[in-house]
């Protein structure tokens, strides 16, 4: 069937009252996943003392869960259309909850690195069912709305994790940051059990257990690489170099089998959606800015500025309110306009938003920062709203489970890189302001002289560690600027991409879809 051929949208008779036990379950089950990127990383130094693990063992709570969630991600399309939306979304949320029980009573580093892995495994479909679901749910007209719910899950969720992780670690213990989902995950199937239909499976093709096989590897390589990455100094690791080998190799592989077999693992029919492909690139491009964002802040108002743990998620949770208020008004004017028009203010106030951090200093007050974080938010939420809705605007609902899989997939790859370059150019960018403002200690310095002759014995000695200690202090925030200003670049470098997407009346009336072939 040619692209030019349309049939009409998939969407089951759901009553009004299902209709809003669903919308509730897929934004808890959105939410629940992504508050898990984030709220145990600040739980991080009391598991290490509680299991009596290294700062290097205890990072592996986090690398299990990010590498199982990217690898399991990948065949939710297939699943769900081999064995139905509604029972593999069902297993997923039972699966994720239990998972994240045992999280709360494992006694061992070992336990928790191994549960982890299961809420990985589990938690990876709840993203995608979630937006496949709505958008089944949804007639055509009301999908910008239902982009709208579920990116309040998928956005607010990482920004509300480091402040509730805090709050929970502080007053309660560790163990509550996996207990909060036990609520949230009974709640979450038994909206979805009661009312979400028994669709039939789409059906599908046999497993394509090779090309599933290259594409996990090449996966899991690339997260534990980047993951790694800055603690084994990169490339003068041999770990790293045969991660990076791996993914080479596997990547090779991955894209010859897809293009040689008959039934490969992921269509390549999905590719010739210009949206979706348009989208997947945006998206990643997304994951690189807001996942970054929040690996660089915390440090910064924690480390360099004395805020308390609490304090400092309080001070970052604004920029979700900013977030969730641009998603209601994009979600609500989506249908009257060219979605690319939102999304490309979204870019302008993001790209704002970043060169404005660019400039931030250690004698910046609370204010700017819960402001600049306000704009931040607001640009991300005209963008991914629009840019959820239009990736799939296009796109044949039998393939809307490999379609999102893969902008999940993509959104979380985006993230690992952009942290793993933030952090890597941080490192570099520290180092090399530190070498120059270095250059000014001498003791021709008279202002430095003078400092130190006001001080005698080991009180001079004190001044000059001092002088030390500001010295690492301003490199680190020159460095994290340095991060700030190339990201508000590549988001400006970004914008003529949309010229590859095309609002859907272009293509289709807004009750078609078109069929990709």
């Amino acid at each position: 069937m040619s692209a030019s051929n349309t049939v009409k949208a998939i969407t089951p008779a759901v009553a009004v009252g299902a209709m809003g036990l669903i919308t509730f379950g897929t934004l808890s089950a959105t939410m629940m996943q992504a508050l898990d990127t984030t709220i145990a990383n600040v739980a991080l130094p009391h598991m290490q003392g509680s299991l009596s693990a290294s700062q290097e063992q205890v990072a592996w709570v986090l690398t299990s869960y990010i590498v199982a969630s990217a690898i399991a991600t990948t065949p939710t399309g297939y699943l769900a259309n081999r064995y139905g939306v509604k029972r593999i979304f069902l297993i997923a949320i039972a699966g994720f909850t239990l998972a994240s029980m045992l999280c709360g009573i494992a006694t061992s580093l070992t336990e928790i690195i191994l549960y982890r892995l299961l809420q990985g495994v589990f938690g990876a479909a709840l993203v995608p069912l979630s937006q496949t679901t709505l958008l089944d749910s949804y007639p055509p007209e009301k999908q910008g709305a239902a982009m709208a719910v579920w990116g309040v899950g998928v956005m607010i969720g990482p920004i509300l994790g480091p402040a509730l992780g805090g709050w929970l670690t502080e007053y309660y213990s560790w163990r509550w940051v996996f207990y909060i989902n036990l609520p949230i995950g009974i709640a979450t199937f038994m909206a979805l059990k009661t009312a979400l239909p028994d669709a039939k499976p789409r059906g599908s093709a046999p497993m394509d257990f090779t090309g599933f096989l290259f594409l996990s590897i090449a996966i899991a390589s690339l997260q534990l690489m980047l993951d790694r990455g800055q603690s084994l100094d990169w490339f003068q690791s041999s770990e790293i170099m045969i991660e990076c080998g791996l993914v080479i190799a596997a990547l090779y592989l991955f894209v010859s089998h897809t293009l040689t077999t008959d039934k490969p693992f992921i269509s390549p029919n999905l590719f010739k959606d210009r949206n979706l492909v348009g989208g997947l690139i945006l998206i990643a491009m997304l994951g690189i800015v807001l996942f970054s964002t929040f690996a660089l802040l915390p440090p910064f108002l924690q480390r360099l500025q004395g805020y308390p743990v609490v304090t400092a998620g309080l001070v970052m949770a604004p920029r979700g309110i900013g977030t969730m208020i641009a998603m209601l008004i994009s979600g609500q004017i989506l249908h009257r306009v060219d979605a690319r028009l939102p999304i490309l203010f979204g870019m302008i106030l993001l790209a704002y938003a970043l060169f404005w951090m660019s400039n931030f200093s250690l004698d910046i007050g609370t204010q700017e920062i819960v402001i600049s974080g306000v704009v931040q938010g607001l640009g991300l939420g005209f963008i991914f709203v629009p840019l959820s809705a239009l990736t799939f605007s296009t796109l044949a609902p039998e393939y809307r489970g490999e379609g999102t899989s893969l902008f999940s997939l993509l959104r979380n790859v985006g993230s690992s890189v952009g942290i793993a370059l933030a952090f890597a150019y941080q490192d570099y960018g520290t180092k090399m302001a530190h070498s120059v403002l270095a250059e000014n200690i001498t003791p021709f310095n008279p202002a430095l002289i003078e400092y130190v002759n006001s001080s005698n014995g080991l009180n001079a000695v004190n001044a000059l560690a001092g002088v030390e200690l500001e010295l690492q202090r301003q490199s680190a925030v020159i460095g994290m600027l340095g991060d700030f200003h190339y990201m508000a670049i590549g988001v400006v470098c970004a914008m003529p991409l949309l010229l590859i997407l095309r609002p859907r009346k272009s293509v289709a009336d807004a009750g078609d879809i078109v069929v990709v072939d």
